[in-house]
This record gives structure tokens, C-alpha cells and sequence, in this order.
């Protein structure tokens, strides 16, 4: 008779709490290293963000459209011995992004420093030296700085102690577009080395200037695209997730964390399912996660308190359509600035106002992948930052359709003069539904603001402080929002839970 396995014979196992791209890449990895894993999601669909809408024969990512930093998805493949390649293609985009102004002004932002460079000559060919100077600069915090900071969890101060020194060396207390300012006088350049911030919740005015480290590594790993849209990669991470093990839950909203003390006992859901779990790690939004889901503990009321005082991202309006047509002199990603950028930036972040004036991020992921439109038409998305629904609460079913006209309107007058004439298919999401249908708090896209106040140690940490079986993921925690940050927080989070419990 084989004798009963011993405590540290048995195999542990994790609960996992939203099916995104950090809950999948925190599934890979745990069930990667012998922990049996579940992950649980209230959806039909797994993805979170990274959705899909399928309209009139016409294809929609409610996610990104491109992708930085592939490898750090292919890694998930290549801890069991797996190649990304055999579940998901990718196709490499071509420029990286492209801004044009009202006054018609185009700067296109590409992996070839040359071709910047003669970019930067055409607005203003003093600005050279300075552009070299925050490529330095850039480089340097990718190097020094970004690769130590995403590879850190900041459970205590001491571990940010550790860090001051670097942070100072960086300027840390500058921001982006200030470190940007004094290296270049051209507002069109500041805007175009500055405005990335706004992809992950952070505003260029204020964030901590160290994220320009994002301007080299997506000029390193190049800006790629996923054939058959974003959405093909979450079903690649599933299919990798299942193929070693793992286990799916859809369709089964988690309604409590049960608890004894300090330690959850018990995953409940909608249908009545109690998971048990040696641990349990949430990527979902941390408002939902405190005020509801650890509603009773104490625990859960006084982090949401504390969690509803911070700065939250801004929301965004975002445009889907289709459209008959092909443009392939338009970029598969562009920003269009309005004609103020720091005067927008403020009413946007701080006085939460719906200005006049907008700046629209527009993909058109069909010149890249003409397989998600019917034949010769194209795929569009415009996405508009706006505040949050705490600091504009307006009515966004009666503001919706007229803001959408507007966008409309401005995407016309720049490149398509007979849009609405074109258009198949459209239809909008406005913060009530990134609230309602996403579980985002005030329909914020990127949790917590990247500020410096809020960074590091300074924000929810990947382990809770009070229940020690709680861990979390994904763009609240650190190291923030964005794909390369999720991604590097999976990889924190799953350490951290390999070392407590294997």
C-alpha cells in the first residue's frame, strides 16, 4: 500500500480570479512550475480587455492592435519547451506610428533611428542633438532603470530604498514631457517623444520621466501586429495554458473570497462553485476586488478607502467602424493631436472636462492584416482619452452619439473627406460601459495613474499586506499598466508565489 503523501509532497495549487492577459500569463507560468492552476472568469470569453466584436462580416479588438516586446510572450511558450510560433502569427508593423497635426504636419515614428532623424530635420533640424540626448537617456532607463524596476516586487520599503539612488540619478521627479522639453524646443517633436504615456493611463505632464524607457524598447523589439487580430493571441495563451494543464472556468463571475481570519478559504461563484486554493491571485479591477469580492473583511473596506483617494487613469470614448474602402496611406496606428496638448492634457487629468478640442489615437489594423474586413473594406477604432466618470459625470447615452459625430468629424476633415458616405458598421463604448461590461471602476481603462506618488513601493503591492495567500496582477499592481508591464507583473506575481509555496 503507497503511503499517504506527506504536506510538502502534495502538489499546491492556485486559484486565479479574471482571464486577461496577466491572468493567462500568470496561469502559464504557475502551472509551468507544478502548480495546478484554475483560472476563473465571469465572461464567456476570455481576454478582459482584449476583446471582440464581430459586426456585418467586419473584425474588432476592443484591446491593443499591436504589440511591443513579443519575447516576453514567447517566453510563456518556451518554459515548457513550446514555440509561440505553432499557435499565433505575427506580422511586423511598419511605421510604428504616425501623428499628423490640423495644420496637416505628419512625423512618423519607425525602428530606423535614420529615418527619425530625417523626420526630426523636416521640423526642425536644431532639435538633432537634442533628440540624441533623450535617446540617451531613453537607453539608459531601459537599461539602468526599467529592467531592474519590472523584475522587483516592492513588498517592503527597504526593497525601494535599494532603488533611490538610480531614481535620483534618472531626474525621477521630472516628467516625461519636462525631460523632453529640455532636450528639445519644437512642440510638435514633444508632443511626438512625449504622448506615449497616455497608452497606459499616464499623463505626459506628470509621469515620472524614466517611462521614456519605453521609446527604446519599442524601437528594439519593433511593433508587431497579431494575424487574425489580438483576440488570436488570447486564444493561443489558453490553448498553451490547457495544453500543460491548466484549468478554464468561463462563463462564472467570482461573488465573494471567503475567509477565516487572515487567509481565504474559498473562491465562490456566481453558480456556486468553492474553489480551494493553497493561493489565490486576482487581476481584476482592485475596487471590485476590495469592496465587493472581500467585502466581508475588514480588510476589503479599509483598501477600498484607501484605494478610492488615489489617482485614478482616465477613461476613454472609443469609436469602432467599418467601412467600404482601402487606404493604405493611412498607418496601421496614428495620433492626432487637437491644437493644444498641455491645456488638453490639464482639462483631462485634472479638471476633468470635456474639451472642445480632443486627441484621437486611430487604428486601422487592416492595411496591416486585410483578413478582418470583408474584401475591400477596411477596419477603423478611435479612441479618445476622457476623464474618468468620478470627475465627469455626465450622460454619456445622451453625449455619446453626438461625441461620436464629432470624432467623425475630425477624422474626416483630416484624411477620409467622405466618411460618413463610406461607413458600414459602427458603434461606441463610452466610460459607463467600460464600467458596466468591463468592471472598471468609474470606467478607468488603466487603474491607477502611473505617477510617481504611485509607482513602486507606493503602489498595491503583488502580495496583500493583510491576507498573506492574496496575490495580485495586472495593471493596478506593480509595475503598472500597459502589455510589457502586465506581463512583467505575471512574472513578479509568480515568482513571489513559486518561493512562498513550492
Amino acid at each position: 500500500m503507497t503511503p499517504a503523501p506527506t504536506p510538502a509532497q502534495e502538489k499546491k495549487s492556485a486559484i486565479i480570479i479574471g482571464a486577461g492577459i496577466g491572468g493567462l500569463a500568470l496561469g502559464i507560468r504557475l502551472q509551468s512550475a507544478g502548480i495546478a492552476t484554475t483560472i476563473v472568469e465571469g465572461k464567456e470569453r476570455a481576454g478582459g480587455g482584449a476583446g471582440i466584436f464581430v459586426r456585418d462580416g467586419f473584425t474588432f479588438d476592443t484591446g491593443p492592435s499591436t504589440l511591443t516586446s513579443p519575447d516576453s510572450f514567447a517566453e510563456l511558450w518556451r518554459l515548457t519547451g513550446q514555440d509561440m510560433a505553432q499557435d499565433v502569427a505575427l506580422c511586423p508593423v511598419a511605421p510604428h506610428l504616425r501623428l499628423m497635426w490640423p495644420d496637416g504636419t505628419q512625423f512618423d515614428i519607425s525602428a530606423d533611428d535614420t529615418a527619425i532623424k530625417q523626420e526630426i530635420a523636416r521640423l526642425d533640424s536644431s532639435d538633432l542633438a537634442g533628440y540624441e540626448r533623450f535617446t540617451n537617456y531613453s537607453t539608459e532607463a531601459l537599461r539602468g532603470l526599467n529592467r531592474q524596476w519590472t523584475a522587483t516586487s516592492f513588498t517592503d520599503f527597504p526593497s525601494m530604498a535599494k532603488m533611490l539612488p538610480t531614481l535620483m540619478q534618472m531626474q525621477s521627479w521630472r516628467s516625461v514631457y519636462g525631460l523632453v522639453s529640455s532636450t528639445v524646443r519644437n512642440e510638435y517633436l514633444r508632443q511626438a517623444l512625449s504622448f506615449q504615456t497616455l497608452l497606459y493611463g499616464g499623463n505626459p505632464l506628470t509621469t515620472p520621466a524614466w517611462h521614456a524607457a519605453g521609446w527604446r524598447l519599442e524601437q528594439e523589439s519593433g511593433l508587431w501586429a497579431v494575424r487574425g487580430g489580438t483576440h488570436r493571441l488570447i486564444a493561443a495563451m489558453i490553448t498553451q495554458f490547457e495544453r500543460i494543464g491548466g484549468t478554464m472556468r468561463l462563463g462564472d463571475p467570482v461573488v465573494r473570497l471567503d475567509t477565516i481570519g487572515d487567509r481565504i478559504t474559498a473562491v465562490v461563484t456566481q453558480d456556486g462553485w468553492h474553489g480551494e486554493a493553497d493561493t489565490i491571485a486576482s487581476t481584476v479591477d482592485l475596487m471590485r476586488l476590495y469592496s465587493e469580492l472581500l467585502a466581508s473583511h475588514p480588510r476589503g473596506a479599509k483598501q477600498a478607502e484607501a484605494l478610492s483617494r488615489k489617482h485614478w487613469s482616465p477613461s476613454a470614448f472609443t469609436l469602432f467602424f467599418g467601412m467600404r474602402g482601402t487606404w493604405p496611406g493611412i498607418a496601421h496606428r496614428m495620433f492626432l493631436p487637437g491644437p493644444r496638448f498641455t491645456g488638453l492634457m490639464t482639462d483631462i487629468f485634472q479638471h476633468g472636462l470635456l474639451s472642445a478640442d480632443m486627441a484621437i489615437f486611430l487604428d486601422h489594423p487592416t492595411v496591416t492584416d486585410p483578413s478582418l474586413a470583408p474584401e475591400g473594406c477596411s477596419v477603423f477604432r478611435a479612441t479618445v482619452p476622457v476623464p474618468h466618470m468620478g470627475k465627469l459625470p455626465i450622460d454619456w447615452q445622451e453625449q455619446g452619439p453626438l461625441y461620436a459625430e464629432r470624432i467623425l468629424q475630425e477624422i474626416g476633415h483630416r484624411l477620409i473627406p467622405d466618411i460618413e458616405e463610406r461607413i458600414i458598421t459602427r458603434f461606441h463604448l463610452a466610460p459607463p460601459d467600460y464600467a458596466a461590461d468591463f468592471g472598471l471602476w468609474r470606467g478607468s481603462l488603466n487603474s491607477l495613474e502611473p505617477a510617481l506618488s504611485q509607482s513602486g513601493w507606493m503602489r498595491p503591492h503583488n502580495r496583500d499586506d493583510v491576507i498573506p495567500n492574496l496575490y495580485l496582477a495586472g495593471a493596478g499592481t506593480h509595475p503598472g499598466a500597459g502589455i510589457p508591464a502586465v506581463l512583467a507583473g505575471a512574472r513578479i506575481t509568480a515568482q513571489m508565489i513559486q518561493k512562498d509555496i513550492l
